[in-house]
């Protein structure tokens, strides 16, 4: 097997003919223009144009593609091992500086009995022909291509298919296409027949596979072919094509460069180009799709999001393959909160939004979030916000503020302070320095005190439209058995927020 550092890959596009036939409404010319745009930023080395000889309409495209493509850029055009197909591509890829002929023609046992219905010695002579033909009319200036139609079928043949390319060589063909026409079996034994095809042919032929995804491993059997010695490595834009479609062009550029390849694409274009690609094709992209997904980015394990928050400012994250920026993505990873999620979740969340939060508060939202997420699903950021509000600023609890009111000044400030407990009422006054002292003081004379040892003031949202931000206070008590609570009030009026702080406090310390 060849060693990684020995070959390079070749990317070559299929997505304007594989991917285009596919479509419900196939591309016209103008919007073929638009892809193939795409494609060149992206920077693959060859592009399939499209069938010309299916219809006027793509010969015409495929026509004006090969006008105004890059000198750089191999141009080809798909034919049956018909002459008549093979005179439409090579007429339609004249302006192009490298024009490639790819033709192909189905070797496998079933396919020549039940569908082409005609002898293997027939089937060869049939090949050597097309690509004669073909080298003759591309001339010194272009390529032929061939492809083995259903090579992933063709292990009980192999022998046969080997002699057979060994002749299209001679004829001319230069590049050689072992497609997984359809996806029967597992990538290591396409990889091993595609190896024993390399190892037969000269070693100045390309070789080239082409899979499709109908068991969903189009992408595994690419690049372990890759690493078999396939140089060309055929793949389609968001993977469309026929039936489950064709390789994705991204997985496998990007499992190339996590494979310490070097890939001569321009990788971060491809977020750019999946979102067009789906728009132009009207298909939307799944939201788990690899890599290009909406929803690939998000974390809702609480064991992932751990890890993920950890490591996420890292190029190698613990729960992703990559940095989304290497693919053009602007977009980082998201915390989703569900019965599944931790603290984690929560404390990023809220952060995001703007809101202040500590570790221990975050603790007492967790079980409050996840019995609701229980019940609907994950929990949308309102929603989230929501419990933040009421869960930190009006706990719940046996103490009921009434009032908090400054009386007449003396030598000290005087307040009234009116609250219920239970089923009991108090009015209370006493004098402090400010209402924070005015308050715990008329609190221990009813015999409820408490150590502050910690207290600051700020401003809790943004001001809008003329409307000043509340005030907020952060209160810490300290218990009798040394633990640290943190309270948090807010209000328009500061001196409210003081209380109202304070009172959640009592309400966390005494729970009943």
């Amino acid at each position: 097997m060849k060693n990684k550092s020995e070959i390079k890959p070749f990317f070559y596009d299929i997505t304007l003919r594989d991917g285009n036939q596919a479509l419900k409404k196939p591309w016209n010319t103008g919007q073929k223009e638009v892809i193939f745009k795409e494609l060149v930023k992206l920077g693959v080395q060859a592009i399939e144009v499209g069938f010309s000889g299916s219809s006027d309409m793509d010969f015409e495209a495929c026509q004006h593609l090969a006008s105004v493509s890059p000198d750089n850029t191999v141009i080809a055009g798909l034919a049956r091992a018909m002459e008549k197909d093979i005179v439409k591509v090579a007429d339609a890829l004249k302006p192009a500086a490298k024009p490639r002929v790819h033709i192909f023609i189905a070797m496998s046992p079933f396919n020549m009995k039940y569908v082409l219905k005609k002898d293997p010695a027939d089937v060869r002579k049939t090949a050597v022909d097309a690509i004669k033909c073909a080298k003759d009319l591309i001339g010194e200036k272009g390529e032929v291509q061939f492809s083995v139609e259903h090579f992933g079928d063709c292990s009980q043949n192999l022998d046969f298919v080997i002699e057979s390319l060994q002749e299209c060589v001679k004829a001319g063909a230069t590049i050689i296409n072992l497609p997984n026409t359809v996806e029967r079996y597992r990538p290591l034994a396409f990889a091993r027949m595609v190896e024993t095809v390399k190892n037969a042919l000269p070693r100045d032929i390309m070789v080239s596979v082409h899979n499709h995804n109908d068991l969903g491993m189009a992408t595994a059997t690419t690049v372990e072919s890759f690493f078999a010695g396939a140089e060309q490595l055929e793949c389609s834009l968001n993977g469309l094509g026929e039936r489950a479609g064709n390789t994705n062009l991204y997985e496998v550029a990007v499992a190339l460069h996590n494979c310490g390849v070097e890939v001569p694409l321009n990788l971060s274009q491809i977020y750019e180009t999946a979102i067009l690609t789906a728009e132009m094709a009207n298909i939307s992209i799944y939201e788990k799709a690899p890599l290009i997904g909406e929803d690939v980015l998000a974390h809702r394990s609480g064991i992932h999001q751990d890890g993920a928050l950890k490591t996420q400012k890292m190029k190698k994250g613990a729960y992703r393959p990559i940095h989304p920026s290497l693919i053009g993505r602007d977009d980082a990873e998201k915390y989703g909160f569900t019965s599944q999620s931790g603290k984690t979740a929560l404390y990023e969340i809220i952060k995001a939004k703007g809101y202040p939060i500590t570790v221990e508060e975050t603790l007492r939202l967790v079980p409050i979030a996840k019995e609701q997420a229980e019940k609907f699903g994950e929990l949308p950021v309102e929603a989230i916000e929501d419990i933040y509000l009421k869960e930190i600023f009006e706990v719940d609890g046996p103490f009921k503020f009434t009032s908090f009111k400054k009386l007449d000044n003396g030598e000290k400030d005087k307040f009234n302070l009116k609250f219920s407990r239970k089923d009991r009422e108090y009015d209370l006054t006493e004098e402090g320095e400010g209402p924070i002292e005015a308050c715990i003081k008329a609190l221990n004379s009813a015999g409820f005190r408490q150590k502050l040892v910690h207290y600051e003031q700020s401003a809790f949202g943004e001001e809008t439209k003329g409307a000043r931000a509340d005030a907020m206070t952060v209160i810490q008590f300290e218990t009798e058995d040394g633990k640290v609570i943190t309270c948090r009030g807010k209000d328009p009026s500061t001196q409210k927020a003081n209380v109202k702080a304070i009172f959640n406090g009592l309400n966390l310390i005494h729970t009943e």
